[in-house]
């Protein structure tokens, strides 16, 4: 594939040449997948399984380091009340809470996400961007989600978007030789066709990313079930390509049990079994897991016990 990216003519002519997205089709699939009926003790695997794969966020200019440790202690133990419910994938923090979950999170299997280069719009020069990523690295960021120039990608110039990942991943190794892992997000409302969701895939996976992520969670549109099975079958094909497993993450938008299950379902019928792990799959989410947890209750209890007995975060 070294030859794909070895200009930006090159790059435009893979990208372009990639097949075109059957709308119909993709949405009809998405539809079928989410009908699915998962009851009894499927519903209760994919309820732990989902609460395993979630990045606890909190992205807002009032974060303070007293609500971030609030959610890593909800993060290490999700219901108090049960010590057998699952940790979640990660906290997701901005990068100058970083050291702060770092702190609240050690001694556990919890990673610490950190947003950087300009998130969420992305409009800042590249050394702003590395400098944002490495500050996040250096604080102990466990893996890193990065946006990319969207008006650069709009505009057609797939080499720089490409470049500039390149450019972040090198940003995310230690001194030590060991690195962060890369998610790239997409802002798939602001791309704004399938075949651009497919382009902006490949292009992020030939630049090296762990994993793809559909959205930051601050737009109108953020994830969906189309535009995330349309990732995963991104995924599978460029394994088959290259031979290299790529993560997917939907994010934004998921907010209830029923959502979550529709999801894993879509992995599993699209990538298989493989791909329902937290290592490879993370919802992207601050109120799922309130859901979550109270359906977990309402399976182990046999009553719904409400929102008002699960945390606020």
């Amino acid at each position: 594939m070294a030859d794909v990216t070895s200009s930006d003519s090159a790059l435009r002519r893979f990208l372009h040449g990639l097949p075109g997205v059957d709308a119909v089709g993709l949405e009809a699939r998405a539809a079928m997948l989410s009908s699915r009926s998962i009851k009894t003790t499927a519903k209760a695997y994919a309820i732990d399984l989902a609460i395993s794969m979630i990045d606890l966020t909190t992205l807002e200019g009032a974060d303070t380091p007293g609500k971030v440790r609030a959610l890593c202690a909800k993060g290490i133990h999700p219901d108090p009340t049960d010590r057998g419910t699952p940790h979640v994938a990660a906290i997701c923090v901005y990068p100058d809470m970083v050291k702060t979950a770092k702190e609240a999170l050690q001694g556990t299997a919890i990673s610490v996400a950190s947003v950087a280069t300009a998130f969420p719009a992305g409009r800042a020069s590249l050394p702003v961007k590395l400098a944002d990523t490495a500050d996040a690295v250096a604080a102990g960021a466990d893996e890193i989600d990065m946006v990319i120039d969207r008006g650069a990608f709009l505009s057609g110039r797939y080499l720089s978007v490409f470049e500039e990942i390149k450019a972040v991943k090198l940003a995310c190794v230690r001194p030590d030789g060991t690195a962060a892992h890369l998610k790239v997000i997409f802002e798939n409302g602001e791309l704004s066709t399938y075949d651009n969701i497919r382009r902006a895939s490949w292009l992020a996976m030939l630049a090296g990313a762990d994993f793809i992520k559909t959205s930051t969670g601050k737009v109108a549109v953020n994830a969906t079930l189309p535009n995330t099975l349309l990732m995963l079958e991104a995924v599978r094909d460029f394994r088959e390509s290259v031979g290299v497993k790529v993560g997917v993450k939907p994010a934004g938008g998921i907010r209830t049990t029923k959502d979550a299950i529709k999801y894993l379902v879509t992995v599993n019928e699209t990538v298989g079994e493989e791909w329902l792990d937290p290592h490879w799959f993370r919802f992207g989410a601050s109120s799922l897991l309130n859901d979550l947890l109270m359906q977990r209750q309402k399976l182990s209890t046999g009553r719904y016990s409400g929102p008002d007995y699960v945390t606020v975060d």
